[in-house]
């Protein structure tokens, strides 16, 4: 790849594994042909299914996984790194992971991330998620060597957690990604700022493909997938909820740049916390 065209797909999964993975597969074909030698899926590709009892009942451990299969094959086809941002897959009996896969332009799988970060929140309209009750969260970080960038893989809900992308860029990724099922209430408020915020602390490039619209298990979600450049402006955006493919041309350098300007990466220091004050006890 000598230039790195990235692509975000958004979509809006159903319950039918099947079908979402013909439309996933669509949609990346279609950014491909559009120039894309990068493509991001969203949280959830495979599946979006509120109820337990169904959604165990619709998917299976990764080595027996179509969506695995399917996505290796159609990367290898297309000759692109394929990163599907996740899909729920099945660990245990009464357990599954969120789990991302980046898939090389051979087919191979290039790395996979558990996502750490479980969405356990109850929001101020009534809506509720517990995710721990259903997936097991991850515990390592993962950064994946491209031909020309490190990557660092992210999902959704960890975007609101800066440390795991600092720890990303201080190993060197320029580019974060977080691929989400954001809900409408929290992507209305927070969606494009925590984006921007990720990439100009970091000096990086973040790439969030996005699921969108209301979905068949009565969910919605804010759609607006965005590639956001180091100095935080935002590159390229689907601004609906629609299933969709954005891209842009990612001049790479601008890493190096963003963080020659502000090396906050470089600057950064350890720290103790010293609590004063009222019934403050020693420092930590």
């Amino acid at each position: 790849m000598s230039e790195f065209v990235a692509a975000v797909v958004q979509m809006r999964s159903g319950r039918d594994v099947a079908a979402n993975i013909a439309t996933a597969s669509a949609l990346i074909r279609q950014a491909a042909a559009a120039g894309a030698t990068y493509v991001q899926t969203p949280e959830m590709t495979n599946l979006l299914e509120k109820s337990r009892a169904d959604l165990f009942a619709k998917i299976v451990p990764e080595s027996e996984d179509a969506g695995v299969t399917a996505f290796s094959r159609l990367a290898a086809e297309l000759g692109i790194v394929l990163h599907v941002g996740s899909m729920a897959i099945r660990t245990g009996e009464t357990k599954a992971a969120n789990r991302g896969f980046l898939f090389a332009p051979d087919g191979s799988l290039a790395a996979r991330y558990d996502k750490i970060h479980m969405f356990d929140v109850d929001l101020p309209n009534g809506e509720s998620w517990r995710e721990s009750a259903t997936y097991g969260a991850g515990e390592a970080a993962v950064v994946v060597g491209l031909p020309q960038v490190q990557l660092g893989m992210g999902i959704c809900y960890d975007i609101r957690f800066p440390a795991l992308f600092r720890a990303q860029a201080g190993a060197g990724a320029g580019i974060l990604t977080a691929p989400a099922a954001f809900t409408r209430q929290t992507g209305e408020a927070h969606w494009h700022v925590l984006q921007r915020a990720r990439a100009i602390e970091n000096g990086a490039f973040v790439i969030s493909a996005a699921q969108g619209g209301r979905h068949e298990d009565g969910r919605e979600t804010y759609g607006h997938s965005l590639i956001v450049a180091p100095w935080g402006e935002v590159l390229a955006e689907i601004d609906h909820d629609a299933p969709g493919f954005a891209l842009a041309s990612l001049d790479l350098s601008r890493v190096a740049e963003a963080r020659r300007r502000i090396p906050a990466i470089a600057n950064q220091r350890g720290f103790s916390v010293r609590r004063a004050g009222g019934n403050a006890e020693a420092a930590e």
